[in-house]
């Protein structure tokens, strides 16, 4: 009986696979993201309803009143309510997070204090692996807060301080001129713009820079472009400032 529920259940799974390819093949990366993550939980729904059904059959050809069995069950998880309120909970809040989409699949998120890649997001919990490959698992109940990384234009931010002897104009049009180098990259969706001194600060001068760019390449832009800053500075002698010790001795007596 179970092998005969999980071929059927390997056929089900095929068919909606093959329903849903051409319709995920249409969509954008986030709506495809959102059906592959709907997908997955009803395939488990179906599944745990299989063998609901496959454990009342066999439990039928034994001769126990499943009749009586699912009225005791009934009468039995109306007690259990009250000791599983936050199962009822998890699976009540996992409902809304598909339903409202709040993220998906794929999605890079921050729940609480966790921070990652949304590996699997199931009616009772959600799963995020965060960049150290650590997995961790989150009742969806405890959810109160989620931060979404992967929806829309993310801000790269970058921050660069010069010395007090430098010559700002010299300074920011070396910045402007490595900025519109940046511009024609694909993953930029808006800047690099150099907004100018936004600090003056007890050793150098801060200049910040800001651009918007495609989900999950802000890190790898801001990377980039501290690396471009630092090899143009080098060729204009423009000092970037850094603690200095400066140790005052006595004549030697």
């Amino acid at each position: 009986m179970f092998l005969s529920v999980y071929i059927i259940t390997k056929i089900i799974n095929k068919i909606i696979d093959r329903a849903i390819i051409s319709r995920r093949a249409s969509t954008t990366s986030e709506a495809a993201n959102r059906i592959r993550t709907m997908t997955e939980t009803i395939k488990k729904i179906i599944k745990y309803v299989l063998f609901f059904f496959a454990i009342i059959i066999i439990l039928d050809m034994f001769g126990v009143n499943t009749a009586s069995l699912i009225t005791t069950l009934g009468i039995g998880g109306f007690a259990l309510t009250f000791g599983a309120q936050s199962l009822v909970k998890d699976m009540i809040t996992g409902f809304f997070i598909l339903v409202e989409n709040q993220y998906s699949v794929g999605d890079y998120v921050q729940i609480g204090s966790k921070e990652g890649i949304v590996e699997e997001l199931g009616i009772r919990i959600t799963k995020i692996r965060d960049f150290t490959g650590e997995l961790h698992i989150i009742p969806n109940g405890s959810i109160n807060e989620v931060t979404n990384r992967t929806r829309g234009g993310m801000r790269a931010l970058i921050k660069v301080s010069v010395a007090y002897e430098e010559d700002l104009d010299h300074v920011i049009s070396v910045l402007s001129r490595i900025t519109e180098e940046f511009k024609q990259n694909d993953k930029i969706i808006d800047g690099p713009t150099v907004l100018g001194v936004t600090q003056l600060g007890s050793s150098g001068i801060e200049i910040t820079i800001v651009a918007k760019t495609l989900p999950m390449e802000q890190w790898a832009i801001e990377r980039n472009l501290r690396k471009r800053i630092k090899e143009e500075f080098e060729k204009e002698d423009i000092e970037i400032p850094y603690q200095k010790i400066v140790v005052l001795g006595g004549e030697k007596s």
